[in-house]
């Protein structure tokens, strides 16, 4: 017993016990830090700064392209139209070279007739009389048409 007694009390036991004492401490100090520390660190952190700001720096870059990407097919688009209706007007012109198109086009369009035949133009009664509705400002005297005139002029400035 007497043994066992002085093994309490000497140096090395009690450094052994502090030393074991400590390490329970720093271990349960370790696995507590642990447990709150997240799992964002510092490189992590660092990681997605970067990639943020590439992703700022790249999005107006990416903007212009796109939209002149957009710019580039509209005026692809306008330029095809415009080969369209080219082709479309020297075809149009070709048929203007024809005699036969022509005159046609002219008693068509200007009414004209060949010596000797009667021309004959039908008029749309619903035209006709969409005309005349229109032409009631000639039953009225001429300075009232003028008088109205003025005022739809000045009501118009304001």
């Amino acid at each position: 017993m007497a043994v066992k007694d002085r093994d309490r009390f000497s140096t090395a036991t009690r450094i052994r016990l502090l030393g074991e004492q400590t390490a329970a401490r720093v271990y349960r100090s370790q696995t507590k830090r642990q447990a709150r520390r997240s799992r964002l660190t510092g490189r992590a952190a660092l990681l997605a700064l970067v990639v943020c700001s590439l992703i700022v720096a790249l999005a107006y870059p990416m903007r212009q392209y796109v939209s002149q990407r957009a710019g580039i097919a509209d005026l692809q688009r306008q330029k095809q139209q415009a080969r369209q209706r080219v082709e479309q007007l020297r075809d149009l012109k070709a048929r203007w070279q024809d005699d036969s198109f022509a005159e046609q086009q002219i008693r068509q369009r200007l009414h004209y007739v060949m010596p000797g035949e009667t021309g004959y133009v039908v008029v749309d009664p619903d035209a006709a009389k969409q005309a005349h509705t229109e032409l009631g400002s000639a039953d009225r005297p001429w300075y009232s048409n003028v008088w109205d005139g003025v005022d739809k002029a000045d009501a118009s400035d304001q």
